[in-house]
């Protein structure tokens, strides 16, 4: 068995990746370690609210824009819903808040009015990031074009040059004057990085400005929507997406990639499987890609990369309410909570590292759209902050979940504060730590933004392509462009690009990898009123010991509103039966509901044993 290309990793990069060259008509296998696709840009249940794990605006729908035409040739567009937010951002504080509205007139505007002192530095701020997307977008895409047009960079695109020249700080040092003006326009800095003196100003604008331009979007239904859609683009198109399987080597021989080695991410009994390819995509993070390489190959990469610093992690603390949060004076999407000690921008990095009852945060209220999170008497919301991994990585279990408690009491009781009343509306909340993170994306340090936005690693000096073996290819945050939705999805994009200009494939047979932990329904039948019996075929190689679970996936579930397609079951079937049983809750969920329709002979994937 053979495919053209194997792609390790199934977040946004990775699936547009795929998606592009499957719409090339190429035989793609994409393996993911998790359960589901989409690494950052998912979603999970929590009684009945859907949750979103990492997105909270999505920038770079620009009208004829490049995301937009990525979405366009993948049919996107006509499968998956972007909800408009209303605005950029809001800063709330006991005094006025301030809103930071879409469209330059407008923002400028706004600006203008609460810093008129600094007018002529706002409108060269936004002279200057409308001119790096625009300037961005009409670079050459060959490294010989961009060094050949080099000496004439600063005529021709004067603000690009200028961009990658600055970091963030000290862009408006030089030209912005009043403290809190710089302060406001960098209010949302932890969804780039956490220093505006190391982040690089080239890397801030881009998405900035199409916050701006275009308007922040949230994707309806979660995250999880857009990931699932270009996971089955792939399918459709001939591909196949492996779920919870675990990459451990990527082969090569003479000098190129040949193949790669994985495993059942959920059954230490499986045996590896080898499947060859074309070429390769590592959609994981690079540090991880060392291990899986054979010398010279792993000790060069591990080269390349040994000076590189890693992006800031994040906090997340979801919330679900019993109610509209407006009612207790919640009126941004996105509110930016400055933080108590922040006094000038020399101060941001400090607090990040600083006291919980004093760090800055943003609170997400997704009422505020339609959202499709909760149901329509309830409302989601999110608390995000910059966080760290040597914060959490050397506490006990008890310690731990102590400290997660500690966090988030403080931060209820900050935004109770902020919103009198707020507190006892609350339904459902659970903390998010950068060890979450690093647990279920593998990302190391829970970086989410990959290598940092620096200077030193942004833009060209990012790893690009092939720039290690001719046909194994990098398309994550941690490659060019960078993190965030926008660029995962470009970088994706542009890697398979790149993959069909160079031309490295051979004709494979359309024969597809068959996934064994597919299996048929046997029996279904209602125990009683409240409770269903589902029997299945056993798996391949599942071995289980009594009071071990499963993960229980329907592949085509007939009911989907505000539920999701899988459920962690515990395995009610002895150990010596060669069946499956589970018994699903008929508790009015779309997921029992879609358990009822089960047809004898339908399949569904089992992943597993867990603990």
């Amino acid at each position: 068995m053979k495919y053209n290309t194997i792609i390790i990793g199934g977040g946004l990069g990775g699936l547009v990746a795929g998606g592009t060259l499957s719409k090339f008509g190429k035989k793609v296998l994409l393996i993911e370690q998790h359960h589901k696709p989409g690494g950052c840009a998912t979603t999970f249940k929590r009684g009945d609210f859907i949750i979103e794990v990492g997105l909270h605006e999505m920038s770079g729908l620009t009208e004829n824009g490049s995301i937009r035409n990525i979405f366009k040739m993948l049919e996107v567009d006509k499968n998956v819903q972007f909800e408009q937010v209303p605005e950029f951002y809001g800063v709330v504080s006991d005094k006025e808040d301030f809103v930071f509205p879409h469209g330059y007139d407008a923002a400028t505007k706004a600006l203008i009015d609460r810093y008129p002192e600094d007018e002529k530095g706002i409108k060269r701020f936004m002279k200057l990031i409308s001119g790096i997307r625009k300037e961005a977008v009409k670079l050459p895409r060959t490294p010989l074009k961009r060094k050949l047009l080099y000496p004439l960079m600063p005529l021709l695109y004067p603000n690009l040059v200028e961009a990658t020249r600055h970091t963030v700080g000290s862009w408006l040092d030089k030209y912005v004057t009043n403290e809190n003006a710089k302060l406001d326009l960098v209010a949302h800095i932890a969804y780039w990085g956490d220093d505006p003196y190391t982040l690089s100003m080239f890397y801030f604008g881009m998405p900035f400005s199409g916050f701006i331009e275009a308007g922040g979007h949230f994707i309806k239904g979660g995250s999880q929507q857009l990931s699932n859609y270009l996971a089955s683009y792939i399918e459709k198109n001939g591909g196949s997406v492996l779920l919870g399987k675990t990459a451990e080597k990527i082969i090569t021989h003479n000098g190129k990639v040949t193949g790669v080695t994985f495993r059942d991410s959920f059954n230490e009994r499986s045996e590896p499987i080898t499947i060859s390819c074309d070429n390769v995509v590592a959609n994981c993070a690079i540090p991880l890609v060392p291990a899986m390489l054979d010398a010279p190959y792993s000790t060069q990469l591990q080269q390349k990369i040994s000076s590189k610093s890693n992006s800031c992690s994040l906090l997340c603390m979801y919330l679900g309410f019993k109610t509209d949060v407006g009612k207790f004076g919640v009126k941004h999407y996105s509110n930016v909570f400055q933080g108590n000690d922040v006094n000038a921008l020399k101060d941001i990095k400090k607090n990040h590292l600083g006291d919980w009852s004093k760090r800055r945060f943003i609170f997400v209220d997704y009422g505020k759209v339609d959202a499709e999170l909760a149901p329509p008497n309830k409302s989601e919301g999110v608390i995000c902050a910059v966080d760290y991994l040597k914060n959490w990585e050397n506490l006990n279990e008890e310690d731990y979940k102590a400290k997660k408690e500690e966090v988030a009491q403080v931060l209820l009781q900050r935004l109770e504060k902020q919103f009198p009343g707020i507190r006892n509306s609350i339904e459902y909340y659970e903390v998010s730590t950068p060890k979450t993170i690093q647990r279920y994306t593998m990302n190391p340090s829970g970086s989410v933004y990959g290598y940092a936005q620096t200077k030193e690693q942004t833009a060209s000096k990012r790893f690009r392509n092939n720039f290690l073996i001719p046909n194994l290819y990098f398309a994550s945050a941690w490659a060019f462009p960078g993190g965030g939705f926008e660029g995962s999805i470009q970088g994706g994009f542009l890697a398979a690009l790149q993959m069909n200009r160079d031309k490295i494939w051979s004709k494979c047979v359309d024969v597809k990898y068959n996934d064994q932990r597919a299996v048929a329904l046997l029996e279904r039948k209602e125990i009683d009123q409240k409770m269903l019996e589902l029997s299945f075929e056993k798996p391949v190689h599942f071995s289980y010991q009594q009071g071990q679970h499963a993960i229980l996936k329907l592949l085509n579930p007939k009911v989907t509103e505000l539920d999701l397609p899988y459920r962690w079951l515990p395995v009610v079937s002895l150990t010596k039966e060669k069946k499956l049983l589970f018994h699903i809750k008929l508790d009015g969920s779309s997921f029992s509901e879609s358990c009822q329709q089960l047809n004898i002979g339908e399949k569904s994937l089992i992943f597993g044993p867990v603990v």
